[in-house]
């Protein structure tokens, strides 16, 4: 009885195709293989980590459109319009901000050549700036004014840390243009092939973690959601609220200002800074009702947003308060960039769910 006993565990193992020594060195060689490939494609893993908040932040207009329409074996359709509508999210603004630059160019280049034969004078509105007024316009004096001191000025420009490592600059956009290419390339396959990478994500998080996994990512996803409806669609929302404040009140470009104001409105506490500039060139140009009016525009656009809108939408997605919310956007931008708008809050998610959890079970 006692020998029969002692032979299960290895009757056990011996059913299960490997032994003790084996299944160790298999976890250390799964281990060491992962890390390797982490290593191998660091440079283009923010590519692989926006192309999945990406898709799932459209995923439930993905999978109505693939209702209405259902695709056939090998159709391809519904992905690639997709991921070309998500492209162009990104592409148009771009492409606005570049013709916009490119118009302003020309005067950018008059005005350098005529600081340079010619200095520029101080003009009018610099004496009536609400402070600093006097320091303003003897710097503009001491820098600009003159033919030799303008020169002297771009001379220290053209000799700057930022022109001479324009070559840096460069390749660190294109490094930036070839990440967008490969995050857009990934997008296409995870639209393509979202159903089964679904349900083998699903099925392999069960056998690492048991139900738990399941729930924790199901919890992740409606934390990005959460974050896609209370930063990115809000953020929009100011934006052309503002935009419309901008026009009405004659800041020039406002549909640039507005495009920024609504890029900065995704962040906290970001769309204060480009409305308080839009009010400063209005102040600038002797416009002080005007500098109000968008000033006080926006501070109500941004506190109903902020405090009752945002709140709302994130709080009830991830099941967070909406301090710990604050915690994981800030704490997430700080270590992650603007990956950490979503993963920030992701994670926070997952760990006050599993917290949840643990102290209920207890």
């Amino acid at each position: 009885m006692s020998q029969s006993s002692n032979n299960r565990p290895a009757d056990a193992l011996a059913a299960h195709g490997a032994s003790y020594p084996q299944q160790a060195a298999k976890a250390v060689l799964v281990l060491l293989l992962t890390l390797l490939g982490l290593w191998t494609l660091h440079s283009y893993l923010p590519a692989l980590i926006w192309a999945p908040i990406l898709a799932i932040a459209v995923w439930p207009l993905y999978t109505r459109a693939i209702r209405r329409w259902p695709p056939g074996k090998h159709n391809i359709l519904l992905p690639s319009l997709f991921t070309a509508a998500v492209a162009m999210i990104f592409i148009i603004p771009l492409v606005l901000v570049a013709y916009q630059a490119g118009k302003e160019a020309h005067g950018v280049f008059e005005t350098v050549d005529k600081a340079r034969t010619e200095g520029i004078p101080p003009p009018e509105w610099l004496g009536h700036l609400p402070v600093g007024s006097q320091q303003a316009t003897t710097w503009w004096q001491q820098n600009l004014a003159s033919p030799d001191s303008a020169s002297a000025l771009l001379q220290k420009a053209r000799e700057s840390k930022f022109v001479s490592n324009g070559r840096e600059y460069g390749a660190e956009i294109l490094h930036r243009v070839v990440l967008f290419g490969f995050t857009v390339l990934t997008l296409f396959f995870l639209f393509k092939e979202g159903e089964s990478l679904s349900a083998q994500m699903l099925h392999a998080s069960s056998r690492a973690f048991g139900p738990a996994g399941e729930r924790i990512g199901r919890q992740m996803i409606a934390s990005v959601h959460g974050t896609v409806d209370g930063l990115v669609l809000v953020g929009l929302g100011e934006g052309f609220i503002l935009g419309i404040a901008y026009l009405l009140t004659g800041v020039p470009h406002p549909t640039l200002l507005g495009l920024f104001t609504a890029i900065a409105a995704m962040l906290p506490f970001g769309a204060a800074l480009v409305f308080g500039i839009a009010a400063l060139i209005l102040l600038t140009q002797g416009s002080v009702m005007s500098a109000i009016i968008i000033g006080v525009t926006g501070l109500v656009v941004t506190f109903v947003a902020d405090h009752f809108i945002r709140p709302t939408l994130i709080g009830n997605a991830t099941r967070l308060p909406f301090l710990w919310v604050l915690l994981g956007i800030l704490g997430g931008v700080e270590t992650w960039g603007l990956l950490g708008l979503f993963l920030g809050p992701a994670l926070m998610a997952a760990l006050i769910m599993l917290w949840r959890e643990w102290a209920g079970s207890q």
